[in-house]
């Protein structure tokens, strides 16, 4: 017997029913999966109460803390009127992050949901945010949910870059298509295949010292071929295969818009140089297009 999928959803500390809760019922929902909700507590204004009296805050953070389960409880119940086994949670911590990954590794979710906190450009520079630390860590696909029109995906894009393969990771562009195929499938939705091939890489990376039209069009049509050979492999009808030139993000940006996009499903880490950074591109998808993000990361083999 095949145990069947398991969400988890990151609720926020803010006793507010986000798009997140209804993207996580929805998917738990068409994959026929159980929903664990779990909420990471810490209010800085109770914490502060300790320094004053230690007893008041244990019982103040007691009963925040048994609000917010009875009100998950509550959201919990309406979701479990629809047919999905839900579970709650809510963990009272100070770091967590640290708490999130535990949970995470001993839950061995096949998902987490987690509503996008956005944040300046300058916040981002000087903190590392919960949400981009998840997006280099977090050990199984992230799904970070900002705009959403429909709760259930109806068209699901896979961004991917096949160029200079040999750098890359065995097959993660195929990680990458399995993953948003799976999704579409689940969800009955459009599976879109994107690649925006953008030559400041190779231009940046000093292989070449000059730019000439002969090279650019060489360029193309090795990047093209590398792009048929996944749109023939995973059989994506010729409308929904996008090529285009220019900077990736501002691509998958303008084509959310466009093809009406509610989940663009992208890579943590493309190159092997890039290891330990999370790619930029990815980032930018997760802060600025209008839909909602899942991320995936390589099966690395063992070094």
């Amino acid at each position: 017997m095949i145990d069947s999928e398991r969400l988890m959803l990151i609720a926020s500390p803010i006793m507010h029913r986000t798009p997140a809760f209804d993207r996580a019922s929805a998917l738990a929902k068409a994959m026929d999966a159980s929903l664990h909700i779990v909420a990471f507590d810490y209010v800085d204004g109770l914490a502060t109460a300790g320094l004053v009296n230690e007893k008041a805050l244990a019982e103040m953070r007691e009963g925040y803390v048994e609000r917010h389960r009875q009100w998950l409880e509550e959201q919990a119940e309406g979701m479990r009127r629809t047919g999905v086994h839900v579970t709650t949670e809510v963990v009272w911590v100070l770091r967590a992050f640290t708490e999130i990954v535990v949970h995470i590794r001993e839950l061995n979710p096949s998902m987490v949901i987690k509503d996008l906190e956005h944040e300046s450009w300058i916040s981002r520079a000087m903190f590392t945010s919960l949400d981009l630390r998840l997006l280099h860590e977090c050990p199984v696909p992230l799904q970070l949910v900002s705009h959403v029109t429909h709760a259930k995906p109806r068209k699901v894009l896979a961004a991917v870059d096949p160029f200079r393969p040999d750098e890359q990771y065995d097959d993660f562009n195929g990680d990458i298509i399995a993953a948003a195929e799976k999704l579409a499938a689940q969800c009955g939705a459009e599976l879109h295949l994107l690649y925006a091939y953008d030559l400041s890489y190779v231009f940046a990376s000093g292989g070449y010292d000059g730019f000439s039209s002969d090279l650019a069009q060489q360029l193309y049509e090795t990047d093209a071929l590398a792009f048929r050979k996944l749109v023939e492999r995973f059989g994506v009808p010729e409308n929904r295969q996008h090529l285009a030139m220019g900077s990736p993000a501002k691509q998958i940006e303008a084509l959310v818009l466009s093809e009406g996009i509610d989940v663009v499903v992208m890579g943590t880490v493309h190159r092997r140089h890039t290891l330990r950074l999370l790619g930029s591109t990815t980032e930018q998808v997760a802060y600025h297009a209008p839909c909602s993000l899942l991320a995936v990361k390589p099966h690395i083999a063992d070094e």
